[in-house]
C-alpha cells in the first residue's frame, strides 16, 4: 500500500518535502509524467485495450455505453470497467495508492471533481489541454470545465455533474398557504415551523452534517451563502464574520429545533431517507435523489409532491451558490502510448448522445449546455429542468493540489460545529491556523 494522503510524497527513491512534491508544475509535471509513464505499468503495451476505472453504477446504464462502444471498435479498441469502490473516499484512497506504488492497471479514470489539481501535481495524470480546447469548453457547464483546471492546464474532461439543491415539499407549503420557496434560511425557518404545525410532519430540515465529505460540501455552501470564502488566493480567509454568520445559522437548524439533532451525524444517504419517508418538509441534497420518488419501494413521497429550488442564502439579493459535484475522466500518465485510442473512447462517452442516454438511464445529469433543452432529457430526467439555474451557479471547492488534506482538517471542525461541541468562531480560527499550515508547507 502507498503511503496515507497526508504524507510526503516520494520520487525517484527518495523522500522530498511537501513544497517540492507540490511544485512540480508546467514543464516539471509533464517531465514527472513521462518517468510515471516509463516507471508504472499501467498502460502497458496492449494499445488495443483500455481499462477503465469507476464506481457501480446499478442502473445499468454506463455498461450499455461501453458494450455500444464495443461493438463499434470490435478488432481496433476494447474497453474493461474495473468497478472500484462505491465510497469516492475509498475509491481514492485505493487509486492513489496504485497510482503511487507505480502499479495502476486503470487507463481512463472516472474520477471525482476534486481530484484532478492533486493528482496533476504528483504527475499522475497527463495533460489534456491539447486535446480538450478552450473551443470546446464553450459547451460544457462552466463549473465543471473549473474544475479540471489547475496551474493553468486542463487536465481532464467533465463527464457528468451535481450540485447542491433544495429540496422541498410543494404539496405541504401550498396546505399552509405558501406558493413559492424560501429564498433566505430564516425564512425557510418560519416556513417549516407554520407547515409543521399545519401538517404534523416531524421535521422541518434535514442535510449532510456527518464529518465526512458530504458534510464539508454542506458548511461551504453556507459559509458562500453568507458572503464568505476560504481562499483569497493563496491566503487563506475562512475565519470571517460572513463565515462565522453562515455555520452560526448552520448550527441553528438543530438548535432551534428545525432539524433533528441526529442531524450532525447524516450522511447523504441518511437525510435522503429522513426525506423521502415523507418526515421533513424541505431537504439540501444531491440530484440523485429525485430519481428515487418514482420508485414506490424507495419512496413514500411522489415526484409531483416535491420540486428543488435554489439553496436558501443570509439575505435577498445574494446569488445562491452550491457546492460542485460530478466525475471527470482523467487519464493515467502511465499509459499515454494508449492516448488516442483512450481519446476516442471519451470522445464517444461525452458525446450529447451518449451523455442523453447516461442522463436517461442512469439520471446522470450532463455537462452540456445543450442537452438542457433537450425534450428527451427534460422529460426522462425532470431534475434536469428543475435544477438547471441551481448547476449553472455551482463552484468547486478549492481547486488545489492539498485539498484532501484540507477536507479532513474542514469535516472534523465543521462537525465539532454543528454538533454544538465547540462554536464556529472557534472551529474557524482553528481552521484558519490549520489551513495557512497546509499552504505555507506546500
Amino acid at each position: 500500500m502507498g503511503k496515507s494522503r497526508s504524507e510526503l510524497g516520494t520520487f525517484a527513491g527518495r523522500m522530498i518535502s511537501r513544497r517540492k512534491f507540490l511544485k512540480l508544475s508546467g514543464a516539471g509535471l509533464a517531465g514527472v509524467a513521462a518517468l510515471g509513464a516509463a516507471a508504472c505499468g499501467g498502460g502497458g503495451q496492449d494499445t488495443g485495450s483500455i481499462t477503465f476505472g469507476f464506481g457501480p453504477d446499478q442502473a445499468g446504464g454506463l455498461q450499455k455505453l461501453i458494450d455500444e462502444f464495443n461493438r463499434q471498435h470490435e478488432g481496433d479498441i476494447q474497453v474493461t470497467w474495473r468497478e472500484m469502490p462505491a465510497s469516492s473516499a475509498e475509491y481514492f484512497e485505493q487509486l492513489q495508492a496504485e497510482l503511487q506504488s507505480g502499479e495502476a492497471t486503470i487507463d481512463v479514470i472516472g474520477g471525482d471533481v476534486i481530484w484532478p489539481a492533486q493528482f496533476a501535481a504528483a504527475g499522475y495524470i497527463l495533460d489534456l489541454s491539447d486535446r480538450f480546447t478552450d473551443d470546446m469548453k464553450q459547451d460544457y457547464l462552466d463549473g465543471p470545465v473549473r474544475a479540471v483546471e489547475y496551474e493553468g492546464r486542463t487536465w481532464g474532461v467533465p463527464w457528468f455533474t451535481d450540485a447542491g439543491m433544495f429540496y422541498y415539499r410543494t404539496d405541504l407549503l401550498e396546505q399552509s398557504g405558501y406558493s413559492e420557496s424560501p429564498v433566505t434560511w430564516e425564512e425557510m425557518k418560519e416556513m417549516g415551523r407554520r407547515v409543521q404545525q399545519g401538517s404534523g410532519t416531524e421535521y422541518g430540515f434535514v442535510f449532510q452534517g456527518s464529518e465526512d465529505e458530504g458534510g464539508v460540501v454542506d458548511a461551504l455552501e453556507h459559509i458562500w451563502n453568507a458572503g464568505g470564502e476560504v481562499f483569497d488566493g493563496n491566503e487563506v480567509v475562512i475565519n470571517s464574520p460572513e463565515a462565522v454568520a453562515g455555520l452560526t445559522l448552520r448550527q441553528s437548524m438543530i438548535e432551534d429545533g428545525i432539524a433533528p439533532r441526529e442531524t450532525g451525524n447524516y450522511t447523504t444517504q441518511e437525510s435522503q431517507s429522513v426525506f423521502t419517508n415523507g418526515d421533513t418538509i424541505f431537504m439540501r441534497n444531491w440530484p440523485f435523489v429525485y430519481g428515487l420518488l418514482s420508485n414506490e419501494e424507495q419512496s413514500n413521497v411522489r415526484p409531483e409532491q416535491v420540486s428543488i429550488a435554489a439553496l436558501p442564502v443570509s439575505e435577498r439579493g445574494v446569488q445562491s451558490q452550491s457546492g460542485l459535484g460530478g466525475w471527470n475522466f482523467l487519464v493515467n500518465a502511465a499509459s499515454e502510448d494508449k492516448v488516442e485510442e483512450i481519446w476516442t473512447f471519451i470522445e464517444f462517452i461525452v458525446a450529447p448522445e451518449q451523455q442523453r442516454t447516461f442522463a436517461l438511464e442512469s439520471q446522470r445529469l450532463p455537462t452540456l449546455h445543450s442537452l438542457y433543452e433537450d425534450e428527451e432529457v427534460l422529460q426522462g430526467a425532470p431534475v434536469a429542468s428543475l435544477g438547471y439555474e441551481v448547476l449553472q451557479n455551482a463552484r468547486p471547492r478549492p481547486v488545489e493540489p492539498y485539498y484532501s488534506d484540507m477536507s479532513l482538517r474542514m469535516a472534523k471542525q465543521f462537525n465539532a460545529s454543528v454538533k454544538g461541541e465547540i462554536s464556529p468562531a472557534q472551529a474557524l480560527e482553528t481552521l484558519e491556523q490549520e489551513l495557512q499550515e497546509i499552504v505555507n508547507q506546500s
